[in-house]
């Protein structure tokens, strides 16, 4: 890339890299190696934290004696701050620039941290889930930012790949890391840790990371950021009701109605207004607007395994949280080695041969998971699980990647706010989704056990008499007293057996949803070789240069 200095004297845009070779200057002073470092480091933080507390919210409860709905707003607080915070971050970055931005973000991340790790009662507790917040939604897409300003789309699949390398192990070493420290330890130590590593890449970011893409002083548009605050946040905070408790709460359709009717006012404001405070015409690029489509369906199938796995091992498995943890690590091991690879693959062979083998491979796995019974071997689902691993690397950066490469510079930072946006909706989604089909084919399942146990089935009978034996042989009782104990014995393991095929079902679902996806990857496009073509490998149709140069205004909708 070559300097592209515009507005303050600190506005980068970037060189070629020799290839991204660490030690290889970038303009303004900035090397790659230690930039990465940084960067790496601050979406890991930021994204590690999101994790770290499903296994730790019982203890919270017991020390500050609160209910699990209460708890669970340390997490549900997070996602809406998060939620309301990503689609104004483009506003941000153009404001403040993205030294300033990441310092601020990294100061309210730190200090929110320091504030839980001394929060002497719940509502201290929350507000510094808030104020990490703040600094966590506007971190992943400001350093995707800065990897597209810096790097030429030659070298951005490595780039990306690392970047993605953070992204994939954060979310997964989580939960064994939450075990581990509150089997041993103190839930404060979560928050505690994440302090000095917190001052530590700041510090490294006022040495290392300068301003980057144009800076200016656009207006801010108020109307948009209310509707964008009201839609955003009323439409993440239903889902996220839908999952925890069902569709027929009166919150989950007043949120959902409210949301819904924000995002589409708030949508059409920033389609009017001159200078948008999130430019929604970038899905006027064909690759964009497809890369994010992929990603969406993909995200939605990815929370069957974050979600529906733990559930599983722990709820219907008795495994311990560290256990189903480590059982959970060696795929996010794969993951992590496998980003910069599929990056690297990216840069030589482009999008579609990693999306479609990715996720095709992914289909395969997930499906395979909708078969899981009450015996599955251990072996059988840390094997799925690594091969599933495996599919998501190759693709999840790639094809993020692909979508963003059609973006012309000035409009990087609205395309990786809308990026964030999209993955944010479809998560919440996604879970909302699995956790309605989990929730009633788990009744399905136990109301046709209970039918056969009401009409007097032999084989139930015959069960019930066994489970009598042995629970009035452990006791001591009689056999009429033991019916019971007996009949409750039945209806749990019944119960349990009902949960296993409820999740069968999810993952069913989500196999669906991957193989909707994989049918989209057939039409990525590299769009790499657009311009190379346009620069002179022969004639290209008169209609396929106006949208991917970067001109949609000029592409028939």
């Amino acid at each position: 890339m070559r300097a592209d200095r515009r507005g303050d004297g600190g506005s980068i845009g970037g060189e070629e890299l020799g290839g991204g070779a660490a030690g290889t200057p970038v303009p303004g002073g900035m090397r790659p190696g230690p930039l990465i470092f940084v960067l790496m480091l601050g979406i890991f933080l930021a994204i590690l934290n999101q994790t770290l507390l499903n296994v730790a919210i019982p203890h919270m409860m017991n020390e500050f004696n609160v209910s699990a709905n209460t708890a669970q707003w340390l997490m549900t607080g997070y996602m809406l701050v998060n939620g309301v915070l990503v689609p104004i971050s483009a506003f941000l970055m153009e404001t403040f620039g993205s030294r300033a931005l990441f310092m601020a973000a990294m100061a309210f991340f730190t200090g929110g941290s320091l504030l839980c790790g001394l929060a002497p009662n719940f509502a201290v507790l929350m507000a510094g889930r808030i104020v990490q917040a703040v600094g966590g939604g506007v971190l992943m897409p400001l350093v995707m930012n800065v990897f597209l300003a810096i790097f030429p789309p030659e070298v951005r699949g490595r780039s990306m790949g690392l970047l993605g390398l953070g992204m994939v192990f954060a979310p997964a070493i989580g939960p064994t890391l939450s075990g581990w420290v509150v089997e041993h330890y103190t839930w404060r130590l979560l928050f505690d840790g994440m302090v000095p590593l917190g001052m530590l890449t700041a510090v490294m970011a006022l040495v290392y990371l300068r301003d980057v893409g144009s800076r200016g002083r656009p207006p801010l548009d108020w109307y948009g950021m209310v509707l964008s605050v009201i839609g955003f946040g009323a439409l993440l905070y239903g889902f996220s009701e839908a999952g925890a408790g069902g569709w027929r709460q009166t919150q989950v359709a007043v949120s959902l109605a409210a949301g819904t009717a924000g995002v589409v006012l708030f949508v059409w404001r920033e389609l009017k207004v001159s200078d948008p405070m999130l430019d929604f015409r970038i899905f006027r690029y064909d690759m964009f607007a497809l890369a994010n489509a992929i990603n969406a369906v993909v995200t939605m199938a990815l929370f069957a395994g974050m979600f529906l796995l733990p559930l599983y091992l722990q709820n219907l498995r008795s495994f311990t949280p560290l256990q189903a943890g480590l059982l959970l690590l060696p795929g996010a091991l794969v993951m992590g080695i496998m980003s910069p690879v599929s990056g690297a693959l990216f840069d030589r062979i482009g999008p579609r041969p990693l999306a479609v083998a990715g996720l095709l491979i992914t289909a395969v796995t997930t499906f395979e998971f909708s078969r899981l019974t009450a015996e599955t071997a251990y072996s059988q689902i840390l094997s799925l699980y690594v091969i599933r691993s495996f599919g998501l690397s190759l693709l999840m950066m790639p094809v993020m990647t692909a979508g963003l490469n059609q973006l012309p510079a000035e409009k990087n930072s609205h395309g990786t706010a809308l990026s964030n946006t999209v993955r944010q909706v479809a998560g919440a989604i996604g879970t909302a989704f699995l956790t309605t089909v989990f929730t009633t084919r788990t009744n399905f399942h136990l109301r046709i056990y209970g039918d056969h146990i009401n009409r007097f089935d032999p084989l139930v009978q015959q069960a019930l008499e066994r489970v009598a034996a042995a629970v009035s042989a452990a006791t001591g009782t009689s056999l009429s007293q033991a019916q019971g104990p007996a009949a409750a014995a039945l209806y749990a393991d019944l119960a349990r057996e009902a949960a296993v095929q409820g999740i069968d079902d999810a993952f069913w679902w989500a196999a669906g949803l991957t193989a909707a996806a994989l049918f989209l990857s057939f039409f990525l496009r590299d769009v790499r070789r657009d311009r190379r073509c346009r620069a002179g490998c022969g004639p290209v149709p008169a209609d396929s240069g106006k949208m991917r140069e970067g001109r949609p205004e000029e592409a028939n909708p």
